[in-house]
């Protein structure tokens, strides 16, 4: 069982600075999943606890001893790729078991080993195949019980589900988060997807430039977001972000839109609400009015888009809805969960 360590952790190349001053305690069993857009430094700070990248400046550790100098092989880590990493010119058997060949393991264990990994994921069928004669999930499937037969200190996924279709992707995220937990093996993946993060973590990294702008359990980062750029980033729409103008009483959107709402202080402010959070309602009763921009019907549920100022706003509303473009409608927010930002500096009031 272990922990990871990663302190004041910089990853440079050349002038180009991809971690900054990076500080994070993964615990043991824990799985942390490292969550932002391409070119955030996710998969650099994932490849520096490998080992497949130094650090430039900083300290990692596993169990608080230090392992900066020590290679990938001796850290005792299983590695999960988005390309898989499968040899083409050996079967599924030989990929499972090639890591416990590299270290020596007798024929007789190694074949045990491979036989229990490979029930796990239900490639017993596909022992002698060919990684060319196995589909996008099937090769997943294997990359995964190559991980698993070592029996590591540590997994590192890095975007493991990217290359698979949306059902398959559903169901390999089952089988991960089924999987970590059985084992209860310390866990740090990489994703862009917020869905992978919010359903598969205890708690989530999320990361802009270089740096953790929050870390916290997936329900936190959801409903208390630190700043404009995760409430932005998380949630399917993503929180409706909206510049309004506070004085006293007097809330207005650009355009000089009023709101029935009291900010929690007067100057320039952005507005968050979640579509979730917003109700189609009577003119006489609702916070603001707005026009349709559009309406989609989603299958559970229709969105309502409105234009309020510049901005578009999501509205999540009953799948019986229709409402035709350019009609002038009520919103009424639940203001207990609104959301209120510094506009300068981004940060949540």
């Amino acid at each position: 069982m272990t922990t990871i360590s990663l302190k004041h952790i910089h990853k440079s190349f050349g002038a180009v600075a991809v971690v900054k001053e990076l500080r994070l305690e993964i615990a043991d069993r824990e799985f942390l999943v490292l969550l932002g857009p391409a070119g955030c430094g996710k998969t650099t700070t994932m490849r520096m606890v490998a080992g497949l990248e130094q650090a430039t400046q900083g300290e990692i550790a596993f169990d608080g001893a230090r392992v900066n100098e020590l290679p990938t092989r001796e850290r005792d880590v299983a590695m999960v790729f988005q390309n898989y990493g499968l040899y083409p010119h050996r079967t599924v058997e030989q990929n499972i078991g090639y890591p416990l060949k590299l270290r020596g393991v007798p024929p007789a264990e190694r074949a045990q080993r491979v036989a229990r990994a490979a029930e796990r994921f239900e490639l017993g069928p596909y022992l002698q195949r060919m990684p060319r004669a196995l589909s996008g999930g099937q090769r997943q499937r294997v990359a995964l019980a190559r991980s698993v037969v070592r029996q590591p200190r540590v997994f590192l996924m890095d975007e493991p589900l990217s290359n698979l279709d949306a059902k398959l992707r559903v169901i390999a995220r089952s089988q991960i988060k089924h999987l970590v937990q059985e084992l209860a093996v310390t866990t740090l993946y990489v994703t862009h997807d917020q869905v992978e993060a919010m359903t598969l973590a205890h708690r989530v990294a999320v990361m802009h430039e270089g740096v953790i702008r929050q870390l916290d359990t997936p329900e936190n980062i959801y409903d208390r977001p630190a700043d404009t750029f995760v409430a932005g980033f998380i949630g399917s729409p993503a929180m409706n972000l909206v510049p309004v103008q506070a004085a006293g009483a007097q809330v207005q959107a650009e355009g000089g839109l009023a709101l029935r709402l009291q900010a929690p202080r007067d100057g320039a402010l952005t507005l968050g609400m979640r579509a979730e959070d917003i109700a189609i309602s009577g003119l006489d009763e609702a916070h603001l009015s707005a026009e349709v921009y559009t309406c989609e019907l989603l299958g559970d549920s229709t969105m309502v888009t409105v234009q309020v100022g510049g901005q578009l706003v999501a509205v999540k509303a009953d799948k019986a809805l229709r409402v035709a473009a350019g009609t002038r409608i009520g919103l009424k927010l639940q203001t207990e969960r609104a959301h209120w930002f510094d506009r300068d500096s981004g940060r949540h009031l």
